[in-house]
């Protein structure tokens, strides 16, 4: 399933009280992708997202999935967001928070249980499905989100600074379980950050938004071989290359 943004532009508000977010944007997203999104601080990389998945319309341009204009929130899609302890409900367990969506599937009850404790199992929470949200780390309420949007099946994850709220080596280890669910579940994945080394690590590509009202900087290609690895990966030259050269694109209209 491939993604198509045509000339989106966003803005907030009217007259001479309008804010314009996103001047104008064009990409595509091929199936099974990996697109990390980087820009500087407040340039619209959340308002892109929800104008991608549905859930903010534009103020001009299009979102299409394999042709088919985005007005909501698609059965394909889901999304992970930075606030984890906001996503997940408290008085339900683990096992009840990632069965919550596929309510809407109307599933029978063996095929969502199936779903469910797959997802669990990728995600490492096998022995945690009695527990509640509060009662685990942070890096494991994000599991449970990130399990939650696997056990719908989609075919694009949209995730919002998914990691940016944990600890660096948690920050390390979800990476790592993320590229393993990506190989593992052949999902397009379209994931905004405002870590570059993190962009680097885990995207094919990288799109560099503009400070706003936001345009595309540059899309950057990212050659590193594949399976990545914290270590190896990052003593690499083309790494360090990388990071440099998307930093100063960042940089060049701040």
């Amino acid at each position: 399933m491939t993604l198509e943004v045509r000339k989106l532009a966003k803005t907030y508000g009217n007259g001479a009280q309008a804010t314009p977010a996103i001047k104008e944007l064009s990409f595509q997203v091929r199936e099974r992708e990996f697109i990390c999104i980087v820009g500087p601080s407040g340039c619209g990389k959340t308002t892109l997202l929800k104008c991608v998945s549905g859930l903010l319309p534009a103020t001009s341009g299009e979102v299409l999935l394999d042709g088919r204009r985005v007005t909501s929130p698609p059965e394909q899609m889901a999304l992970v967001f930075q606030e984890y302890g906001r996503s997940l409900f408290p008085w339900m367990r683990v096992e009840q928070n990632v069965r919550f969506p596929l309510r809407r599937k109307r599933l029978p009850r063996r095929e969502a249980d199936r779903l469910v404790s797959q997802s669990l199992a990728a995600v490492g929470l096998s022995e945690f499905v009695r527990h509640y949200p509060w009662q685990l780390s942070g890096g494991m309420q994000q599991r449970v989100a990130i399990a939650r949007a696997l056990a719908y099946q989609p075919q694009i994850l949209v995730m919002d600074e998914p990691f940016a709220s944990v600890d660096a080596q948690t920050r390390a280890d979800l990476e790592d379980l993320l590229l393993s669910v990506w190989e593992r579940f052949a999902v397009t994945i379209l994931f905004v950050t405002h870590d570059i080394d993190e962009a680097v690590y885990m995207g094919d590509r990288i799109l560099v938004l503009s400070a706003r009202p936001t345009t595309i900087e540059e899309t950057v290609a990212v050659e590193l071989p594949r399976p990545r690895d914290q270590v190896r990966t990052k003593e690499l030259a083309e790494f360090a290359h990388l990071r440099g050269h998307v930093y100063r694109a960042i940089k060049k209209r701040t």
